[in-house]
């Protein structure tokens, strides 16, 4: 799909984000954008930049989190030839590229120490100084940068320049996490779950079921509205009736019964003892084929209670069989596979 640049979204924390960006975009001074991942920062850098008397300037994006701390002050500033091993030609730097227009600085919080101090030159005096030369180029550019991070204690814990917070924090644009935008998720949910229908050829959008809605709302979605995108467009590509309301979602897609089990190598204790069982092992489901006698015969009562965990589960689910894949986190081939095993597939 295409990049996605409109902002969705109707809570009043929401818009009140937006609406500061809207209103320090005309201004020619540097801006701090502050959230979780996913709640939209990139977003936000590029309403700056499209609002501001630069728009038709170029737009230059670095994250600085990609970057290997010997490369990152080659790409902000440029280098010289013959600057370092490797660097066979002049090339100019990430300021030079953005001069007259923005340059965003994504993951701001991983700059090191060493590559601060020479950007708080640059945001100060207007000049960088590229790599394995002694003279200044003058550059006019807007610094719009990001972190999740909380930048004042990381100046507590001498992890981060204070004056060049100084020097950045003009404006500071903290956006929501979703779980705080009263209002926004079905609102998205739906948007992005119209969007994906398209793509699949879908003749109507149905909406969401009362199941689905619920799970929505009480999830906590620590990946914020990039996480939700992923898991309406996943739900909307396994539903396997598009003419009934989609009713079941997926939140984690490695979720399986054959999913690989972390191994802990333990050391003995002296004198020998049973290495204790992996954290991630999951709990066996109750269920009322559960024998609650002594077993003589291990594989038919692990057999009878698969049966009749899917037989409730299909029952439960109304025999639709993706339903009850999705709620037994088992893929459409699997669940078949299993109904065939224990003769539920009639």
């Amino acid at each position: 799909m295409e990049r996605e640049t409109q902002f969705i979204g109707q809570s009043a924390a929401f818009q009140d984000a937006v609406e500061r960006a809207s209103l320090a975009a005309s201004l020619d001074r540097p801006v701090l954008v502050i959230g979780e991942r996913g709640t939209g920062k990139e977003l936000i850098a590029e309403r700056l930049h499209r609002l501001s008397t630069r728009w038709d300037r170029p737009y230059v994006i670095m994250n600085c989190a990609a970057m290997p701390e010997t490369l990152i002050e080659s790409e902000l500033f440029g280098h010289e030839a013959g600057a370092f091993t490797g660097a066979t030609r002049t090339r100019a730097g990430r300021f030079e590229e953005a001069d007259g227009g923005t340059l965003f600085l994504d993951e701001l919080a991983t700059m090191s120490m060493g590559a601060q101090e020479r950007l708080l030159r640059a945001v100060e005096y207007g000049e960088v100084t590229r790599v394995g030369s002694s003279r200044p180029i003058r550059v006019d550019v807007r610094i719009v940068a990001a972190t999740n991070e909380h930048l004042p204690a990381l100046v507590d814990e001498n992890r981060f320049r204070a004056d060049l917070l100084d020097r950045l924090s003009f404006e500071v644009i903290t956006l929501p996490p979703l779980r705080a935008r009263e209002g926004d998720i079905e609102v998205l949910a739906t948007y992005f779950g119209q969007r994906m229908a398209t793509v699949l050829g879908w003749e109507e959008w149905p909406g969401f079921g009362p199941r689905a809605l619920a799970a929505m709302e009480g999830h906590d979605w620590p990946g914020n509205v990039r996480e939700l995108r992923n898991v309406i467009e996943r739900a909307i590509y396994r539903w396997a009736d598009p003419e009934k309301p989609v009713d079941a979602l997926s939140f984690d897609p490695f979720a399986s019964p054959w999913q690989p089990v972390a191994r802990k190598t333990a050391a003995k204790a002296e004198g020998g003892g049973a290495s204790p069982a992996p954290a991630s092992a999951a709990p066996a489901p109750t269920s009322s084929a559960t024998p609650s006698g002594p077993v003589s015969d291990l594989r038919a009562a692990v057999d009878a209670y698969e049966r009749q965990i899917l037989s409730d589960t299909m029952a439960r689910c109304r025999f639709n069989q993706k339903v009850a894949a999705e709620a037994l986190g088992l893929s459409y081939d699997q669940i078949r596979h299993a109904l065939k095993k224990h003769g539920l597939n009639q």
